[in-house]
């Protein structure tokens, strides 16, 4: 390590409402609860061991439609629980934050596929319910299958699909940024005034994509903006990003490799005229302890075990766009995460890369796979903050809910101890935890333009 100030590691612990979720069938291995997926209490246990160990936030992936690619059809990835069944998680979120104070809670909401004005009034009641402790991870919906159940012939091209996102984030920060102004809710009772008419404005948009004329139908809530995550991998979803992110998911590249994507958003940002110090990196990363290197290494082996080699080729048919049941041709054009592409066809060896998929391990997209002692897992975890010059870890579940309890009951500590992990919640909203200044979004962010 040399000898810069250490970060404060940001964490957050990854979810999808599935029984199966990246490392297809860890759902059967012994100890694993996933198959509890449809039962509140099972998610507001989960919310209480991460608000025990400090967790920024728990995330919840969504998707809406089935993976279908893999052998031209959807059926391995319902035998085998490849992120399907899939319930909505953001009826989970205002149980979960009822039984907690602090912890945050991000959704992955797809904008292809409902109004603006319909997804800005949700978040704002979602951030109502929660106290101001919800974010966005937008996501533009890469899924022919959901596209074919909304309706659609099949779906919109890769950046048309972001041409889009562009002009439904300028609506939805209208109608949060813009409808109410501040001051605007008097709740005056003995006037039975509730808020000033004269203050509260109908939003007027009319665009490629859009046409709008209406008022926000919820007060401003205490972020108004929830904060923006984002994932894209592609150039265009990293222009995106750069110009509307918080927070930017990371995975799959080696350390070098990551610090020169982050040095380039956070240039992207700065021409864009954001301060790039409000853009947080987090790696997806999965992560295995024990009280010894020797018992984390048992839990490994135990867990390879029940991955599944057929729902993990139907998972990432589906991610890539590409069938991985037979032999691939040259790569063409498709619809599938253009990162993912990019990671499994570099260097010519499209199919040997593509089945190494299947392990369970680091390997091409998962680089950042730990397993050891927590004084070896800090290490590591340390070595990532400084040499990928990311912000933190997003944790996927592996064997869930024991992978939380031993990261917040061995690897918190040890982390507190060389203080790089926070003893305390920061008061305040979500954001205002993330970049202790205050709830709103930040004047360089986009957003801020349509403050009244």
């Amino acid at each position: 390590m040399t000898g810069q100030a250490k970060k404060e590691i940001s964490v957050n612990a990854f979810f999808s409402n599935s029984p199966g979720q990246n490392w297809i069938g860890l759902w059967s291995a012994p100890g694993s609860e996933a198959l509890r997926y449809t039962s509140l209490d099972y998610w507001i246990k989960i919310a209480e061991i991460a608000e025990g160990g400090l967790f920024d936030s728990i995330f919840f992936a969504d998707t809406n439609g089935v993976y279908d690619v893999y052998q031209g059809g959807p059926r391995a990835t319902i035998e085998r629980a490849a992120m399907f069944p899939m319930n909505d998680p953001l009826l989970l979120i205002p149980s979960m934050s009822h039984a907690t104070k602090h912890v945050g809670f991000g959704v992955t909401a797809n904008l292809t596929f409902e109004q603006p004005y319909l997804l800005a009034r949700r978040f704002s009641t979602l951030d109502h319910l929660t106290n101001g402790r919800v974010s966005w991870n937008v996501v533009t919906g890469f899924q022919d299958s959901a596209a074919r159940a909304m309706g659609m012939e099949t779906n919109l091209a890769h950046d048309e699909r972001y041409d889009l996102a562009d002009e439904y984030m300028e609506v939805v920060y209208k109608l949060w940024e813009g409808s109410w102004e501040d001051g605007s809710v008097v709740r005056d009772a003995a006037n039975r005034i509730f808020a000033r008419g004269d203050m509260v404005h109908e939003v007027r948009h009319e665009g490629k994509h859009f046409n709008l004329r209406g008022v926000h139908m919820c007060e401003p809530s205490p972020q108004r903006t929830p904060v923006i995550y984002q994932a894209g991998g592609s150039e265009r979803g990293r222009a995106f990003a750069a110009k509307h992110a918080e927070c930017i998911f990371l995975s799959g590249l080696p350390k070098a490799q990551t610090r020169e994507r982050v040095r380039e958003i956070r240039e992207s940002a700065r021409a864009m005229g954001r301060d790039p110090t409000q853009i947080k990196f987090v790696m997806m990363a999965t992560i295995i302890t024990g009280l010894t290197s020797a018992e984390a290494r048992d839990r490994h082996e135990m867990l390879s075990r029940h991955v599944d080699a057929e729902g993990m080729l139907a998972l990432y048919s589906g991610f890539s766009g590409m069938d991985l049941s037979r032999q691939l041709g040259p790569r063409v054009g498709n619809n599938g995460m253009q990162g993912i592409v990019e990671y499994l066809l570099k260097e010519d060896k499209s199919l040997d890369r593509l089945r190494d998929i299947v392990k369970f391990g680091p390997q091409v997209g998962r680089e950042c796979f730990l397993v050891g002692s927590p004084v070896e897992i800090a290490d590591e975890m340390q070595s990532w903050m400084e040499e990928a010059d990311i912000d933190g870890f997003n944790l996927h579940r592996s064997g869930e809910p024991q992978h939380l309890v031993d990261f917040a009951d061995l690897i918190v500590p040890e982390l507190q101890n060389r203080g790089v992990y926070k003893t305390a919640y920061r008061e305040g909203a979500f954001r205002e935890k993330l970049f202790g200044a205050g709830n709103r979004i930040h004047s360089g962010h986009p957003a801020a333009a349509y403050r009244r």
